[in-house]
């Protein structure tokens, strides 16, 4: 009987499955918003500013941004108010140093195992970015068909290891793709999208891993020129 009893306490894993459900949503969201650049270095966020934008309480967004802080995606940066932290010379070169071998890595592995649907995606987003203009709403736009592209080759690793190492690099370096724009690297960047698409489309692996690192190579040296 008190075996019994002892069973009958044991708490119902269906409700724990829904909170954290909400949780990984959260975290999601926010994460999205960092990759996507719609957080720029320089801009504050609080607690109840996410709640209120997400519709839930404020406790499962205190725990996304705990997440995202040890993940260095946000820091405080005065009182209850939460930004992207600083990236200094010295944490650029290095992030810059590891996304040229790993994301050069996940372009290898991806040339042979793109589909045609994949690469008419990849050009549509080219073109894309290609008719975009240079105003602060373009910018936006722009830096989320950059991530798409980005990752949907990212994706075609068909590794999650991987493609979760570069999403943690990318949490800490892209939200300053947003300083780029004025210097005209968004032109520059998409003529390497445009090589890289190519190199894809025709399995030429060290064409695309040499597209991807000069993406990554010249919007990291305007970068050390803005810090």
């Amino acid at each position: 009987m008190s075996e019994i009893r002892s069973r009958a306490r044991e708490p119902l894993s269906v409700v724990r499955v829904q909170r954290a459900t909400m949780q990984e949503d959260v975290y999601r969201q926010a994460k999205e918003l960092i990759l996507n650049g719609d957080l720029a270095p320089g801009q504050s966020i609080t607690i109840q500013w996410l709640a209120d934008a997400f519709g839930v309480s404020a406790m499962p967004v205190r725990e996304a941004i705990l997440r995202l802080t040890a993940e260095k995606a946000l820091t405080v940066v005065a009182g209850r108010s939460l930004g992207i932290p600083h990236l200094t010379r010295e944490r650029l070169a290095d992030l810059t140093r590891t996304r040229l071998e790993i994301e050069g890595l996940a372009v290898s592995w991806a040339v042979p195992t793109l589909q045609p649907a994949t690469l008419a995606r990849l050009d549509e987003l080219v073109e894309e970015m290609d008719n975009i203009k240079p105003n602060k709403e373009a910018r936006k736009i722009y830096l989320r068909a950059n991530r798409a592209l980005h990752f949907e080759i990212y994706q075609a690793s068909g590794s999650e290891t991987l493609f979760g190492i570069i999403e943690t690099l990318w949490l800490q370096v892209s939200p300053y793709f947003n300083l780029l724009q004025e210097r005209g690297n968004f032109v520059v960047s998409n003529k390497h999208h445009r090589v890289l698409v190519e190199a894809l489309k025709s399995g030429d692996h060290a064409g695309a891993v040499r597209a991807i690192q000069a993406d990554i190579g010249d919007a990291a040296n305007i970068l050390e020129t803005i810090l």
